[in-house]
C-alpha cells in the first residue's frame, strides 16, 4: 500500500486517485495515517463483505436465541416489563 504526505496527496490529487485505481493510498498527517483513498470498486467490495457479515451475524445471533427460548413472545413480554 501506497503512503503519501497530506500536503503530496493535496499537490498531486489527480496522480493520487490514478494510483488508487493500482491500490489503496494512505494519506499522512504529520506521520499519522489519517485517510485512505481506494478505488471505488474496492470500495463496494469491502461495502457488500460488511453487509454479508452483518447477515451472517444476524442469522447466528437469532438461532442463539432461538435455541434459548427466546421467542417472539417471550420477547414482547420482556420489552413490555421493560416499558413498566
Amino acid at each position: 500500500m501506497k503512503t503519501v504526505p497530506a500536503t503530496e496527496a493535496k499537490n498531486r490529487f489527480g496522480a493520487i486517485l490514478d494510483d488508487a485505481q493500482r491500490e489503496p493510498v494512505v494519506i499522512q498527517r504529520q506521520e499519522r495515517d489519517i485517510a485512505v483513498v481506494l478505488s471505488m470498486a474496492d470500495y463496494e467490495r469491502l461495502r457488500s463483505g460488511n453487509a454479508r457479515a452483518f447477515l451472517e451475524l444476524r442469522r447466528s445471533v437469532a438461532a442463539e436465541a432461538e435455541t434459548a427460548g427466546l421467542t417472539d413472545e417471550v420477547l414482547r413480554g420482556l420489552l413490555r416489563a421493560g416499558r413498566s
